[in-house]
C-alpha cells in the first residue's frame, strides 16, 4: 500500500525548518565562541601552538564520537518510538545543557574536561534528535518535494552560519565596550562585569532550543507503525541489536548503497580536519595576510566561517529552487566531491585571506548539492519504516573516518603545516572521485531492481 503524507505536511515541514533552523544558528553561537575562547584565552600562545591543536582536535572527537558511534542506537530507538517526542525531548536537553555551560562560565568553575562533558552530552542528545529529524519529513513531505526538502535541510546548517560568527564575536567584545563606555548600571553594567560575552551567546543558544522544542508541541509529525515488534500490548519481538543488525544487512546486500557510502567516508576523512585546521591556518599562515589588512583573528576566523556560511547556502537554495537530477543522481554526488577536492587543494595552498575564503564558499556549497543528491538516493531506495536503522547504520559507515581523521589533525597539526596537510587530503579526495566515475557498481546505485536481485542473491546464500 503507498503511504500518503498527511494534509499540508509540506507547511508542518517549513515550520520545523525554521523552528530547527533558529536552533542551528544558536548552537553556531556557542561553538564558535567556544573555539574563540580555546584559540585566544586557554591557549593564546605561539609556543602553545601543540595544545591548542590538541584541545581543537579533543572538542571536535567530543562531538564526532556520540555522533558517530551513538547513530545505530539512535536510528534504532527512532524506529520504535515517537519521533516527534524524541525530537522534543532532545531540544529541552540540549537547551538545559547550554544552561549548565553558562553558569559554569558565568561563575569562573568551567575546566577543560568539563566542557568535553558538555560537548559529549550535546553531540548525544543531537544524535537521538538528528536521527529522529532526518527520518520525519520523509513521513511529512510527499516524495516528489523529497529533493527540494532535502535542499532545504541543507541549507540549515549554512544559513545559521551567514550572521552567528560575527554576531558571536560582537557579543564577545560587548564586556569589552561596555567597560570603555563606562556602563556601571543596569544591563549594561551587567555586561560591563563578565569577562567576555560567550555567556551571552550560550545563553541565546538556550533560548533557541527551548523555542524549537515548544513549537514541535503543536505539530502533527505521524510515525510509521511496525508491525514486527509484537502484538498489542505484547512484549516486542525484536531487541535493539537484531534492530541494527537489520539496518545493516539492508546495506550490505545491497553493494552499490555500501560504495556510496565508502565515497562518502573518504570524503569525510578529508574534511574531517577542517574544524581543527582552519583556526591554525588563519591564526599561523595566514596572520601576515590578515594583519596588514587591518584584520583581527576573531574577524579573519570568523569571515572564513561567514563565507562558509554563505557557500552552504548558496549551493542549498540553488538545489532547493533547481530539484536536482531526476536520473542519474549519483553524478550531483560525485563531480561536486571533485570540485571539492580541488577546493580544498587551493584552500591548503593559499597564502592570502580573500583566495582563502574564496575556496571556503566554493566547498561549502558543493555540500548541499550532493548531500541532497545522496538523501534522495537513500530516500526512494528505503522503506519509511526502515530508514531509522538504515540511515543511522548508513551514518555510521560513512562517518567513522571523520573521528579517525581529526585524532590525526591534533597530532599533523602540531607537527607540519597544516595547509600542506590540507593540500595533500584535497588532492587525495579530487583522485578518489574521479576513480569513481568509472565505478561501474556504485554508478547503478539507483537502479532498485538491479539492488533487490543483489539483496535475494545475497540472502539466498
Amino acid at each position: 500500500m503507498t503511504y500518503e503524507p498527511p494534509p499540508n505536511g509540506f507547511r508542518t515541514f517549513i515550520i520545523v525548518w525554521i523552528t530547527q533552523s533558529i536552533s542551528v544558528f544558536g548552537t553556531a553561537l556557542t561553538f564558535f565562541s567556544v573555539n574563540i575562547w580555546l584559540t585566544q584565552t586557554l591557549y593564546s600562545l605561539p609556543e602553545q601552538k601543540p595544545q591548542l591543536a590538541f584541545a581543537l582536535s579533543a572538542i571536535s572527537l567530543a562531538f564526532a564520537l556520540p555522533v558517530v558511534f551513538g547513530a545505530p542506537l539512535a536510528g534504532a530507538w527512532v524506529d520504535r518510538h515517537d519521533r516527534k517526542r524524541t525530537m522534543l525531548t532532545m531540544d529541552y536537553l540540549s537547551g538545559t545543557l547550554s544552561l549548565v555551560l553558562m553558569a559554569l562560565m558565568l561563575s569562573g568553575n568551567l575546566q577543560f574536561w568539563m566542557l568535553i562533558l558538555l560537548i559529549v552530552g550535546f553531540a548525544s542528545a543531537g544524535a537521538f534528535h538528528n536521527a529522529a529529524f532526518d527520518t520525519s519529513y520523509a513521513m511529512i513531505v510527499p516524495e516528489k518535494q523529497l529533493p527540494r526538502a532535502n535542499g532545504m535541510m541543507q541549507t540549515i546548517w549554512s544559513l545559521s552560519g551567514i550572521l552567528s560568527p560575527m554576531i558571536a564575536a560582537t557579543l564577545i567584545a560587548l564586556p569589552a565596550l561596555a567597560q570603555q563606555a563606562g556602563l556601571t548600571t543596569g544591563i549594561g553594567g551587567v555586561i560591563a562585569g563578565l569577562e567576555n560575552g560567550t555567556p551571552l551567546a550560550i545563553f541565546i543558544d538556550a533560548i533557541t532550543f527551548f523555542i524549537a522544542a515548544t513549537t514541535l508541541i503543536f505539530l502533527y509529525i505521524p510515525s510509521p507503525v511496525r508491525t514486527d515488534l509484537g502484538e498489542k500490548g505484547g512484549k516486542p519481538k525484536k531487541s535493539i541489536r537484531a534492530d541494527v543488525r537489520e539496518g545493516a544487512l539492508y546495506i550490505w546486500h545491497r553493494r552499490p548503497l555500501l560504495w556510496l557510502l565508502g565515497t562518502f567516508a573518504v570524503a569525510n576523512f578529508v574534511s574531517g580536519p577542517m574544524g581543527v585546521f582552519q583556526p591554525l591556518i588563519v591564526k599561523f599562515n595566514l596572520a601576515p595576510d590578515w594583519t596588514a589588512r587591518g584584520f583581527t583573528f576573531e574577524t579573519a576566523l570568523a569571515l572564513l566561517a561567514t563565507l562558509g556560511a554563505v557557500g552552504g547556502v548558496v549551493g542549498g537554495v540553488f538545489i532547493s529552487a533547481w530539484g536536482g537530477l531526476k536520473k542519474r543522481r549519483v553524478l550531483g554526488v560525485v563531480i561536486p566531491l571533485i570540485i571539492s577536492g580541488i577546493s580544498l587543494m587551493l584552500f591548503g595552498l593559499s597564502t592570502t585571506l580573500y583566495l582563502t575564503a574564496a575556496m571556503v564558499l566554493v566547498e561549502t556549497a558543493m555540500i548541499p548539492i550532493m548531500n541532497s543528491h545522496s538523501q534522495t538516493i537513500w530516500q526512494t531506495q528505503t522503506p519509511r519504516e526502515l530508514q531509522g536503522r538504515v540511515f543511522s547504520v548508513r551514518r555510521l559507515i560513512a562517518q567513522f573516518t571523520w573521528p579517525l581523521s581529526t585524532v590525526l589533525a591534533g597530532w599533523l597539526g602540531g607537527l607540519f603545516n597544516p595547509g600542506h596537510v590540507m593540500a595533500v587530503l584535497g588532492l587525495i579526495l579530487t583522485v578518489f572521485c574521479i576513480g569513481q566515475l568509472f565505478n561501474p557498481y556504485l554508478m547503478q546505485v539507483e537502479d532498485k531492481e538491479y539492488l533487490e536481485r543483489l539483496a535475494a542473491a545475497q540472502s539466498a546464500d
